[in-house]
């Protein structure tokens, strides 16, 4: 069965434009087909909710019966023949007076329905979001291992062009300028291994705005964002935060209320429900017997009005199920709102944790790059006076490399930590920009 082709996204990348995070999350939603389900499925349940409030409302029907009967008719000493004709254009109403609150508690589960879709389509945004901001950090973080790849690659053929001049001056031993290359091959191997993490970056990230792999997208490099410096609030006030704001806890609490509904609904199916109805209309009848002309008889108008009180006493227990099963669902809300408030306070304390981690050991990182290339440099003109030994140069060369991989990866880990607390406390859906 073949694979239906991808759907064009609604909004194509400009390959010509350099992309900010806050235009990629816009590209997100519009392209991301998650939040297209989540938004027919808001709209749906506000339908299921303009369906529960026109029960308050009466049903009125226009309705026409045509009927023909043939029936023998005893007339001793034999019977008659006789044919009727009917045609009986109505008006029909119905309208529930009262019910004991019973469409008012369908209404209200209705509508905290319709809550439970918006606080979902707004989770979805949030997720969205943060889909995209990790994608993009990964993307940052691959580019900048790819530049500091690229540095360490020319801080080795740099130590091995000095080692080779010093083998031709007889100031270096092969075994030198082999140590060199060694090193040189060493850092174009893993130039090749950053640049391939970073296609597969690429490729994340423009799933992450539904677009395709293939399709060129140009965005910020790590060197024009802002490192945070610290956190701007405590761990208490992000987690009072996430309690108030996150759309998947909001979601959980107004599915109680339904629940609630749902055991006060149940339980008015006990209580009598008392109707009003009737109809209006003209018929028109036409008659005939055997060897008798037929008759028209004129126009007639009639109209009928009723109210009616109906009580079920006895349902073989399906009430009693009813009330049963909607305490179950009321039981299980209220646990679920439990757990996941749990589960909100544990993730932004973990989150909060990661966070500040990143931030300590961005700034340790940053000491570290400094310390290194301080430490290269001097070793290499060292090494250039034949003061220092070529194990000194590649060593200083190496732990140079390997800071500056440390500090990408720390600036991106902040990045990524930062975005990860505020997805946990659901800032990602108050704040000005991402």
């Amino acid at each position: 069965m073949p694979v239906p082709a991808r759907s064009a996204p609604v909004v194509a990348p400009d390959p010509g434009k350099t992309y900010a995070l806050a235009e990629l999350v816009n590209l997100a939603e519009q392209n991301n087909p998650e939040t297209r389900v989540a938004w027919e499925n808001a709209k749906a349940k506000a339908a299921d909710l303009g369906v529960s409030k026109s029960t308050l409302y009466p049903t009125v029907a226009a309705a026409v019966v045509a009927q023909s009967v043939r029936t023998n008719l005893l007339f001793a000493p034999a019977f008659i023949r006789q044919t009727l004709q009917s045609y009986a254009p109505a008006l029909e109403l119905d309208y529930t007076v009262f019910d004991f609150g019973r469409r008012l508690d369908e209404i209200a589960i209705s509508r905290n329905d319709l809550l439970a879709a918006n606080f979902l389509f707004n989770d979805t945004h949030r997720k969205v979001i943060y889909q995209v901001m990790a994608a993009y950090y990964r993307v940052l973080n691959t580019k900048g291992q790819e530049d500091a790849a690229e540095a360490n690659l020319k801080n080795a053929q740099t130590v091995q062009q000095a080692a080779e001049a010093r083998l031709e001056l007889g100031l270096a031993t092969l075994p030198d300028v082999l140590e060199a290359r060694s090193a040189a091959a060493q850092a174009d191997y893993d130039l090749q291994a950053a640049v391939g993490a970073s296609e597969i970056a690429h490729g994340d990230l423009a799933t992450a705005l539904g677009v395709s792999p293939t399709r060129p997208l140009q965005v910020e490099s790590i060197q024009s964002l802002t490192i945070p410096q610290d956190l701007t609030s405590t761990v208490e006030s992000s987690i009072d935060r996430a309690l108030a704001q996150r759309p998947d806890l909001m979601q959980r609490v107004v599915e109680l209320r339904a629940a609630n509904a749902e055991v006060k609904a149940a339980k008015t199916a006990y209580l009598p429900t008392l109707s009003l109805g009737g109809a209006v209309g003209i018929n028109k009848t036409y008659g005939e017997q055997d060897q008798l002309p037929g008759v028209h008889s004129p126009n007639q108008e009639f109209w009928n009005a009723r109210f009616s009180l109906t009580w079920t006493l006895f349902d073989g227990f399906a009430r009693e199920s009813r009330v049963a099963r909607a305490k179950a669902d009321q039981k299980q809300a209220a646990a679920e709102v439990d757990a996941i408030r749990d589960q909100v306070e544990n993730e932004v304390w973990t989150a909060y944790s990661t966070a500040r981690t990143a931030l300590r050991q961005q700034k340790a990182a940053a000491a570290l790059l400094e310390a290194a290339s301080s430490s290269y440099d001097a070793a290499l003109q060292s090494y250039t006076y034949g003061v220092r030994s070529q194990i000194d140069v590649v060593s200083a060369q190496r732990t140079l490399a390997a800071a500056r991989t440390a500090d990408v990866s720390a600036r991106t880990q902040l990045l990524t930590g930062v975005a990860a607390l505020a997805f946990q406390t659901g800032d990602l859906l108050h704040a000005k920009g991402p």
